[in-house]
């Protein structure tokens, strides 16, 4: 029974992992605010090689940024300048919260599973939620990038509260999502090269 015990710890870590990824796909700095405000109070606990995260400047830093993030995705134009910056952001803050569930898995290993299972699931969420924030530029002049923006705030903050409280549930819905944002996503660039490629001709 013990020797299965490591082996559950290694899934439970990957769940969580996977979910805080999920959620810096949406916002690169609420999830790892998150993480930083759980582990400095001791809600969650942090090992060794990041306990940088559960510092006061850690939380200082990341908060501070979180509400500049947010509030800068309100500006139209702005936040779609922030997309062509914001998917290698998540690429990393998903690699680094994925990495930290995983300190004692050696080097090697844990970056590398941190940068394909963490890395690759905030890059597509991001990159899936950039899509659809350019075709609703597109079609709405940037009116209705609020409601991107506020659907995508408060899906970190789900995500995050999620992978660290119900990390199950998290990893479920990290995996919904993906689909669900690689099926929209596409769609949106579609659409949005559609009216392009339309324009001329109108």
């Amino acid at each position: 029974m013990l020797d299965h015990i490591p082996y559950f710890s290694y899934v439970l870590s990957a769940f969580i992992g996977i979910g805080l990824a999920a959620a810096t796909g949406f916002r690169v700095f609420l999830p790892m605010f998150a993480v930083s405000l759980a582990s400095y109070f001791n809600w969650i606990p942090m090992n060794e090689h990041f306990e940088w995260l559960s510092g006061l400047p850690a939380l200082i830093t990341t908060g501070i940024a979180t509400i500049a993030e947010i509030l800068t995705y309100y500006i139209p134009f702005v936040d779609h300048l922030l997309d062509t910056i914001s998917v290698p952001l998540a690429t990393v803050a998903g690699s680094v919260l994925f990495a930290s569930q995983f300190a004692d898995l050696g080097t090697f290993p844990q970056w590398a599973l941190a940068l394909i299972a963490g890395g690759g699931t905030a890059a597509t969420i991001s990159s899936g939620f950039a899509g659809i924030r350019a075709a609703s530029t597109a079609t709405t002049g940037g009116l209705g990038n609020s409601v991107v923006g506020t659907t995508e705030t408060a899906g970190a903050g789900i995500m995050s509260i999620l992978a660290m409280a119900a990390p199950v549930i998290a990893a479920i819905c990290a995996v919904v999502l993906i689909i669900l944002v690689i099926v929209f996503g596409r769609k949106a660039w579609r659409k949005l090269r559609g009216n392009k490629n339309a324009s001329p001709t109108e």
